[in-house]
């Protein structure tokens, strides 16, 4: 029987949770771009002390909405205060479900006074062409999804190329290919710039905690630009960055990606599951780890679990108010960054060429997620479950450490030594990635978040601080 909608599957399967966590979908990828361009750890290194070329191209969703109503759609789904949302401006974009559990997130930008243009996850962009279609607003609504995940040889186009320089020379760079001095605009402001004769749109930004640029044109000008900007880098030391290091950046940064959307239940979602396809991201999607709820609900976060708390203001009508609204802030789970022992990070790597010993869940290089969204328990010494480890989980040559995000109770100091259980029970689900293997207790130390010293000092507040 073929389902017609998300809603069908979810009956048809019966427990939702031994559904995600057995999906067959294989790894979250990001598409097209190299997998490396030199080697990741030199391409990580770069982003800490010269400068890089991220391709932003192939990974996301571009939603474009325009008309009348279109800065109401953002603002009835979005938690974010609407106050300072001026054209030319963009803000971090999570719109939460009614019971107020994330649905994801991303960037919003504002390009006009009747154009918002979102680039992130499936999830949000779902959400908002749902709302969009539903709830009686006057705007036209244009997607351009991301890049399949194996091309096989087809040819793959998108409607704008998106790329970021970003590092301690990454100023240097773009004044060159500007040709001239370039003002430093606030944080998440946009512009615009010429290179190699192309009018490109800018965002000021700055995913490795120094002053960069976002950048994005017309697809059909990809390459020249893209060579333009290598060129007037490599004075400077500029290094692309491929689909293997780019990811890990979050890592350092103290991003949670995917946290799993909060739209498997509840009877007012129901008219949004039966407007999702059955083949699209939260009917395929996989959950990785060793957490496995009673119920779906389990894996349902709330903003400042996932530390967007910051970012929840009551200035404005949107979905999900009412229930964040009770929720007290000080008794929740905030995010962390959770650095793993590197003894018990020594055992699970060499585990591989061990005949005779345990296979653990095998730890992937630079990064570790198997799922598109991950949950691990995370234990005190008590045995008693404290929170959760989440994506991302990962290798970062500039701290020499494997790290991951989590969540964690707000009476857990920082610098607490924790246990995170790697690998799956009952020897791992049926998910295509995934072998036979033991679990082992993870030895983890509670850190902050972001885990780079630099990012901390240089990041904006609240821009994955959660300050």
């Amino acid at each position: 029987m073929t389902h017609q909608n998300l809603q069908e599957a979810l009956d048809a399967s019966g427990d939702i949770v031994e559904r995600l966590r057995n999906s067959k979908v294989g790894n979250y990828v990001y598409p097209v771009v190299a997998p490396e361009f030199w080697n990741f750890r030199t391409e990580q290194r770069a982003w800490r002390e010269t400068v890089v070329l991220y391709d932003q191209t192939h990974h996301m969703d571009n939603l474009i909405i325009r008309g009348a109503d279109a800065f109401r759609l953002v603002s009835d789904t979005a938690i974010t205060t609407m106050k300072n949302f001026d054209v030319d401006r963009a803000k971090q974009y999570i719109p939460v479900s009614p019971s107020g559990h994330v649905i994801g997130d991303g960037i919003m930008h504002r390009e006009t006074e009747d154009e918002f243009v979102f680039v992130g996850r499936a999830p949000s962009a779902n959400w908002l062409q749902f709302q969009a279609a539903t709830g009686g607003y006057d705007v036209d609504v244009q997607v351009d999804r991301r890049s399949p995940s194996y091309p096989l040889g087809r040819a793959v186009t998108r409607e704008y190329w998106r790329f970021q320089i970003q590092g301690p020379r990454a100023w240097d760079v773009i004044e060159k290919v500007n040709g001239a001095s370039l003002e430093q605009l606030r944080f998440f402001s946009m512009d615009w710039m010429t290179i190699a004769g192309v009018r490109v749109r800018t965002l000021r930004h700055g995913m490795a905690g120094s002053p960069g640029l976002e950048l994005w044109g017309p697809y059909d000008s990809y390459h020249l630009v893209r060579d333009a900007i290598l060129e007037a880098g490599e004075e400077f030391g500029i290094v692309p960055v491929g689909a293997r290091a780019y990811p890990t950046n979050a890592v350092e940064s103290g991003w949670i990606p995917a946290p799993l959307p909060a739209v498997f239940t509840g009877e007012e979602l129901r008219p949004y599951r039966e407007w999702l396809p059955a083949d699209g991201y939260e009917a395929t999607m996989s959950v990785a780890g060793s957490y496995v709820p009673s119920s779906v609900e389990g894996y349902y976060l709330n903003p400042w679990e996932l530390g967007y708390g910051s970012f929840v203001k009551f200035d404005h009508d949107f979905i999900g108010r009412d229930a964040l609204e009770q929720i007290d802030p000080a008794v929740q789970r905030r995010k962390v960054t959770l650095a793993w022992n590197a003894e018990d990070v020594s055992r699970i790597l060499s585990s591989i060429v061990d005949v005779d010993g345990p296979q653990y869940k095998f730890l992937d290089l630079p990064l570790a997620n198997y799922g598109f969204s991950g949950y691990d328990r995370v234990l005190d010494s008590d045995g008693r479950q404290v929170g959760l480890g989440l994506n991302n989980v990962g290798y970062t040559a500039n701290e020499r450490r494997v790290l991951s995000m989590g969540t964690i109770d707000a009476d857990v100091p920082e610098g607490a030594e924790l246990t995170l259980v790697w690998g799956e029970p009952d020897g791992g689900t049926d998910k295509i990635n995934v072998e036979p293997h033991e679990q082992l207790d993870v030895r983890v130390v509670v850190s902050p978040t972001p885990y780079s010293a630099v990012a901390r000092s240089a990041y904006q507040s609240g821009w994955r601080t959660g300050r």
